[in-house]
């Protein structure tokens, strides 16, 4: 496979926020743009964004937690935008709050976004990557997974788990010509993020905790997020694997 052909990528999420801005770095590369996601209608915003820019892209309907709709979504794109070979697992949420308020139904609602809609979403794909012999995976984690965060439990233990199950897929697949990785977000200034401080108490002091914690004392921008991402799905990667990227503004820095 010659270097930069352009691929298919399936971003999760992809309507707003980082996943918005991963959907509109892959297509700035060059590749095919399935933008997946439950706001179809934000998402058909965002291909029309990059068809004016030149791109190609398609909006997805996708429910991360109904293996039916990943599924469906997975073979909608590969008969309408060609056979998928990047995948992007950005869709996630949370909701900020301390362990003793988490109850069933939210555990279950967490853990499912986060980490078992990305293990549908690579499951439903992987045969279509093994087939080409050729893939790039990549998961968004974060560095709340990596080093914990204060009323994000679930959520911290959701990503610690998707970040181990990437390396564990890195392994398996190594010698099949298809990587996997994950990129770690530190506090980033997306809608979501914006959500879920707006409804916590003390909003303003929360914000203005996590700019502290951060070494460059600034939220990070969706924009940066995808860079990283770009790269992990380029052939410049190819011998990149099981690998955890933070970027995060030096808030977590790896020994």
């Amino acid at each position: 496979m010659s270097n930069g052909e352009t691929r298919t990528a399936f971003v999760t999420g992809g309507a707003r926020g980082i996943g918005e801005a991963i959907a509109i770095d892959l297509a700035k590369a060059g590749h095919k743009v399935a933008v997946a996601d439950l706001r179809t209608e934000l998402a058909a915003d965002v291909v029309k964004a990059i068809e004016a820019a030149g791109g190609t892209a398609l909006a997805v309907q996708l429910d991360v937690t109904d293996e039916a709709s990943v599924i469906a979504a997975i073979a909608e794109t590969n008969e309408k935008l060609g056979p998928v070979g990047i995948v992007v697992n950005a869709a996630g949420w949370d909701d900020l709050k301390p362990f003793t308020a988490h109850d069933e139904a939210f555990r279950q609602r967490v853990v499912d976004i986060n980490f078992h809609g990305p293990l549908r979403v690579i499951h439903a794909a992987l045969p279509t990557l093994l087939e080409q012999k050729w893939g790039r995976v990549i998961n968004i984690g974060s560095d709340a997974g990596r080093v914990g965060s204060s009323l994000e439990s679930t959520y911290s233990g959701a990503k610690a788990g998707l970040i181990g199950f990437t390396k564990t897929l890195a392994r398996e697949n190594a010698r099949k010509g298809i990587t996997a990785n994950t990129v770690c977000p530190g506090p980033t200034d997306t809608p979501m993020l914006r959500e879920t401080v707006e409804a916590a108490e003390n909003a303003e002091a929360v914000l203005g905790a996590m700019v502290k914690g951060v070494p460059m004392k600034r939220l990070g921008k969706p924009e940066e997020i995808a860079g990283a991402v770009t790269y992990f799905a380029s052939d410049a990667a190819g011998y990149v694997t099981g690998q955890t990227l933070s970027v995060s503004g030096g808030l977590t820095m790896a020994g």
